[in-house]
């Protein structure tokens, strides 16, 4: 049976996440929440999701020695980001003031703009963008098998990832103007919403996930 490591910095929807992996997974895989070095370089897959401020998540995970752990395994085995792990996954973000990611990518992490004004149907556009939203991909990826482009996922954030590199993004959704909701590289699949909270969905894409062998 393979393991699943879903990483411990200390936030919040942990649990959540972890059980819709276990419902995904259908018994055939062990999942854990850890935020212990050795058993997340033990895992066959990781996941890192992460609902808060990145300034406290980067804190934690320097506290906790992790950042050489999270190099490591996007390197080397299947790796699914949520949320703040998709921001992580930037150089720099202009939250809490701005603060250094783990610079996987070239890239920054940015405010949606507060002078958007209402939708052309006259509805507020908030910030943070909560709420369930289209998501169309960008390419092909065995993750997105079986959900088609334009599917709807549920979303809680006020910062979205710029990424440098077109070649790695992998979904796009508007909300007050067109950002990058998804990306994937190699061993990295990584989105700003929440699958755990996608409803079948998200369930699919966190099946495909438990399949995935990365390449």
């Amino acid at each position: 049976m393979s393991r699943v490591a879903v990483i411990d910095y200390g936030g919040s929807n942990l649990r959540s996440v972890a059980k819709a992996i276990e419902f995904a997974a259908r018994g055939a895989h062990q999942v854990i929440i850890t935020d212990v070095a050795a058993e997340i370089l033990a895992a066959d897959r990781v996941v890192f999701p992460g609902q808060g401020a990145i300034g406290d998540c980067m804190a934690r995970l320097n506290a906790l020695a992790l950042v050489p752990v999270l190099r490591e395994c996007i390197r080397t085995r299947p790796f699914l980001g949520i949320c703040l792990g998709l921001q992580s996954l930037m150089e720099f973000s202009d939250e809490n003031g701005g603060t250094p990611c783990l610079s996987i990518y070239p890239g920054r992490v940015r405010r949606f703009r507060d002078d958007a004004g209402p939708a052309a149907d006259g509805t507020p556009r908030k910030i943070p963008h909560m709420g369930w939203n289209e998501v169309h991909w960008a390419k092909d990826h065995p993750l997105v098998a079986g959900i088609p482009s334009g599917a709807r996922f549920y979303f809680v954030h006020s910062y979205y990832v710029v990424p440098e590199n077109e070649r790695i993004v992998m979904g796009r959704t508007n909300y007050i103007d067109t950002f990058v909701s998804a990306l994937a590289d190699g061993h990295v699949f990584a989105t700003q919403f929440h699958p755990e909270k996608s409803a079948q969905a998200g369930l699919k894409l966190l099946e495909n996930f438990l399949g995935w062998d990365g390449k």
